[in-house]
């Protein structure tokens, strides 16, 4: 019989539904239950991609005996990371405090008034490897409350006051500038694998935010050091296993430093960082694999993540079906050279095996490989290798597809939103604009209320219930100002500007600091605030990069002022650990070039404007802001008083609304930028 979360929209949560545990949503009647039972609650947190959290789902939630345990004992909770980010972040950080380190699934026993006494992730169903099972774990957190009560809540205690003591204080201190600037790339050359591209060692996560402060930087400051370390990483994932050689788009991360092997879940947000990352180093090199990895990441997430309301789904998992009935994490992807025999024919295997490095040892597991693009891989007969690609990708249709999880996740279809919206423009590729209007306004009509506050989710064209956080404001934000680039419509910048008025008013602190979540959010054991970058920019560094692009393109002074309150914690940590804040890094940039605002007036027909439009949006300025259309138009206030020349388009080129003479000539608009 299903349990309580059948009535959810998450995805996660609807795979436990029919657990025989008795889960609850995370929700005060959760934790009134575990008061009026006098018994802990056991909170497990993780997200539908999680090769992880499947595993434990399977061993124990499914398990009989350790569901009859759980349900006796604890009152237990199941949240979606992804749903409830504010949630995972303060359990995570009292996790990580306790253990030195943080994963999923979860696994936290907390009072009945949230307060986190005991901590874990994955826990097997019996005791391996030197962890504890989880039954083990269950009745000795059961015991402890029975027994040592008084030591529970003294633990309770001390965690949540040292969690509270946490809040940073970050902003205020003056914005970054050349020199710290300067301090960040070192420290990112320090860290540099010269001779696989990317940054540290394994697991290797694509470091796509440090990639864009790195173009940016060479932007300013002509580095060549800067964009060859771009340049060069990105040609390593684009070769590696990490990218899908036949369909496009990117895993999570790579398991060993050369990029090889990929832990196989496809985020939504990894690829549309990555696809503007391409299509930006495209904007800097003309690098033909840019321009192809740009354009194959925006198709993926066309082909594999829209739904059919227009948004985009969260992710792909890694696991399917290897075909004998059993989920495998990478079943869909690998190949064995048996298997490129019988869909090639001995010949044509032959040539895909080198080509894309199938061995017949194997690159991964049990013998099979995981396709790359060696270095020296041939590519003398394009025709020929371009039909055993169509008849490899043919044949892997052919086979369990990954599950994937359909909520739309309002942050990242902001990135995705900037990341199609700039990729088709740049690379004349209008249905990708299309694509981005088309989730843009998805989340204006499902994601947005009449006062422009944000929803986290929908699913299948409903709205969730929590709260959108200030990473939704900011990477919403970020897309809306993109397409109001690209498409010359101001109300996409009017838009921005809501979300961006309840940034300041609902998530800013004293001083330029920023929290997670809105003054008026549910109160948990801590207000949740990360400046640092992750899997995708953080809420903090994503509002000061809307905040300050919106002031480019309205001459707002109080948008300003908090981009640049906000990006003093940039200056603070980008010297001491730039790889975990790369959006900010990336964001002072472009505060230090200005940015760059350029107006281009013109008859949206005139083949002359045209050219300056297009000359405009290839500019490689760090951040540099565009509007278009007629003189004086009021779509964007960057076209107020910004005549023709003699009756000819022109393009202005200005900071702070001081513009240099306008220019006619494209050539001389490109010197200028």
């Amino acid at each position: 019989m299903p349990n309580r979360l059948a009535h959810e929209t998450s995805p996660y949560l609807l795979q436990h539904a029919d657990n025989p545990v008795d889960w609850w949503p995370w929700s005060a009647e959760a934790f009134e239950e575990a008061r009026r039972r006098d018994v802990p609650v056991l909170l497990s947190v993780g997200y539908s991609s999680c090769h992880w959290c499947h595993v434990m789902a399977h061993e124990s939630f499914e398990d009989d005996a350790i569901a009859a345990l759980v349900n006796d004992h604890f009152v237990a909770v199941k949240v979606d990371r992804e749903e409830r980010p504010d949630v995972d972040a303060v359990y995570m950080e009292a996790v990580q405090a306790a253990t030195g380190q943080g994963g999923w699934p979860m696994t936290v026993f907390l009072t009945p008034d949230a307060a986190p006494f005991y901590f874990g992730t994955y826990f097997p169903p019996e005791p391996r490897h030197g962890m504890p099972s989880f039954p083990d774990v269950l009745e000795g957190v059961r015991d402890a409350w029975a027994d040592r009560r008084d030591e529970v809540g003294e633990v309770a205690d001390r965690i949540v006051k040292d969690l509270a003591g946490r809040s940073l204080a970050y902003g205020g201190d003056g914005v970054p500038g050349q020199e710290e600037l300067a301090q960040a790339l070192l420290g990112l050359v320090r860290e540099y694998d010269a001779t696989r591209g990317g940054f540290g060692g394994a697991p290797k996560f694509p470091p796509s935010m440090a990639l864009e402060f790195l173009l940016r930087h060479h932007a300013r400051t002509g580095s060549e050091g800067a964009l060859q370390m771009a340049a060069d990483t990105c040609e390593a994932m684009a070769r590696g296993g990490i990218y899908d050689q036949l369909g496009g788009g990117f895993a999570r991360y790579a398991v060993d430093r050369a990029w090889v092997v990929p832990h196989f879940e496809k985020m939504l947000y990894d690829n549309a960082l990555l696809c503007r990352v391409y299509a930006h180093l495209w904007r800097a090199t003309g690098s033909d694999l840019a321009r192809r990895v740009a354009l194959e990441t925006a198709d993926f997430m066309v082909r594999e993540l829209r739904t059919p309301e227009g948004g985009f789904a969260s992710a792909l998992d890694a696991d399917s079906d290897d075909g004998t009935g059993k989920h495998v994490e990478g079943a869909y992807y690998a190949w064995t050279p048996e298997q490129l025999t019988t869909v090639l024919g001995a010949e044509d295997a032959a040539l895909a095996a080198a080509h894309y490095g199938v061995t017949e040892d194997g690159t991964f597991e049990h013998g099979s490989s995981v396709l790359q693009l060696p270095q020296g891989s041939g590519v003398a007969d394009a025709d020929r290798l371009a039909s055993i690609a169509a008849r490899l990708l043919a044949a892997r249709e052919e086979r369990e597809r990954p599950g994937r999880d359909d909520k739309v996740v309002a942050a990242w279809n902001g990135l995705a939103i900037a990341a199609l919206a700039e990729t088709g423009a740049l690379l004349d590729r209008p249905d990708l604009i299309e694509r981005a209007t088309e989730a843009a306004d998805l989340l204006v009509r499902v994601h947005m209320d009449e006062t422009a506050r944000l929803t986290r989710t929908s699913k299948d064209g409903r709205a969730g219930t929590n709260d959108g956080v200030l990473e939704d404001y900011a990477d919403v934000a970020e897309g809306f100002l993109a397409l109001a680039a690209v498409t010359g419509e101001g109300a996409w910048l009017d838009f921005a500007g809501f979300l961006l008025d309840l940034v300041i008013d609902r998530f800013t602190a004293e001083g330029g600091a920023l929290y997670d979540t809105a003054h008026d959010a549910e109160t948990l054991i801590r207000r949740p605030q990360d400046p640092t970058d992750n899997a995708a920019p953080s809420g903090w560094t994503a509002a000061a990069g809307a905040l300050l692009s919106y002031a480019a393109h309205t001459g707002s002074e109080a948008h300003r002022a908090a981009a640049e309150g906000a990006l003093g914690v940039v200056k603070a940590l980008g010297p001491r650990a730039p790889r975990f804040i790369g959006w900010g890094l990336a964001v002072a940039e472009a505060l230090l070039d200005g940015p760059r605002e350029i107006a281009v007036v013109g008859a949206p027909g005139d083949e002359a404007f045209q050219e300056l439009r297009r000359t405009a949006l290839r500019a490689t300025a760090p951040g540099a802001v565009l509007a278009t259309g007629a003189p004086d138009s009021e779509e964007f206030p960057l076209l107020k008083d910004r005549p023709l020349v003699a009756g000819r388009p022109a393009a202005y080129v200005c900071r702070h609304f001081v513009c240099d003479a306008p220019v006619t000539d494209p050539a001389e608009l490109t010197g200028r930028l």
